[in-house]
């Protein structure tokens, strides 16, 4: 048993070497490519387009879950769906490309509640603990607000970020309800919580995260509410010939976060 202990212990050190050898900052550049940017514009402006014509229609609100001809029953059980979006043959000149979809359902829940819940900024830090620690709202003017957040994500290695977005919400009608959510400032900060903190520079930060976009849709019907949030994001490439160990890394991080949030956010609407 020690002897399985000790080789598991190795084998995550050597893991996390890897990831902090890949991710070094001397081994990135300054922020993302403007290839990559603009090659994130071009594929986001596409979701943007796709979810205003699903929104356009109480018939076509949600999008279908691919996987499961009886998925509304799964989901009505408890369960969370959740889908890899992110098409093949995208090209993001160093970056990488990240896409999915979860979808859950509340039962007793209305859309209203839904709302004051996903609009009450202040309550995101025991919300959503332990990945989001701090949150509130800089602006707002009628459905559309500025919101900054302090996110950590701790996955061997921890990284926290101070991010910010304009978000903005919209509704079909009293059942049926959007949310799009952009980033506008990502920063990695180093030391955080101590007095030495500070933000990482240009050709310092990793490149962990560079874009975020964030599609809620929530939808009334059968005692409940659907919900679906859809994530798509940018991040730093991985370095040639270490796609073995990091990619599994990299790749997990946009589920996994994706997963916490729904499962937090259904969590938050039972209470």
């Amino acid at each position: 048993m020690m002897r399985f202990q000790s080789i598991r212990s190795r084998t995550f050190s050597l893991l996390g070497g890897l990831m902090l050898l890949a991710f070094a900052p001397e081994c990135v550049a300054a922020g993302p490519p403007p290839a990559a940017v603009a090659a994130f514009s071009s594929y986001t402006h596409t979701v943007d387009a796709r979810l205003a014509q699903q929104h356009s229609s109480p018939t076509t609100f949600l999008a279908r879950v691919a996987s499961d001809p009886q998925s509304e029953l799964r989901l009505r059980r408890g369960e969370l769906i959740v889908e890899k979006l992110t098409p093949e043959g995208v090209e993001m000149p160093g970056a990488m490309l990240h896409h999915w979809r979860g979808t859950a359902f509340a039962p007793g829940t209305k859309a209203a509640d839904f709302e004051r819940l996903m609009k009450d900024f202040s309550a995101y830090p025991q919300r959503f603990s332990p990945q989001v620690l701090q949150a509130r709202v800089l602006a707002q003017q009628g459905d559309r607000l500025q919101a900054t957040m302090r996110v950590r994500q701790r996955h061997v290695i921890t990284v926290v970020m101070d991010t910010a977005y304009d978000i903005t919400y919209g509704r079909l009608d009293a059942q049926h309800g959007f949310s799009i959510s952009r980033s506008t400032r990502i920063e990695e900060i180093d030391l955080p919580g101590t007095a030495s903190e500070r933000v990482l520079g240009p050709g310092e930060e990793h490149g962990f995260l560079w874009r975020q976009y964030t599609y809620w849709s929530y939808e009334e019907r059968d005692g409940g509410l659907y919900m679906q949030i859809e994530s798509v994001s940018l991040t730093r490439s991985i370095p040639t010939g270490l796609g073995w160990a990091v990619r599994p890394f990299v790749e997990s991080v946009p589920r996994e976060s994706l997963e916490f949030t729904l499962r937090s956010t259904c969590n938050a609407l039972r209470r």
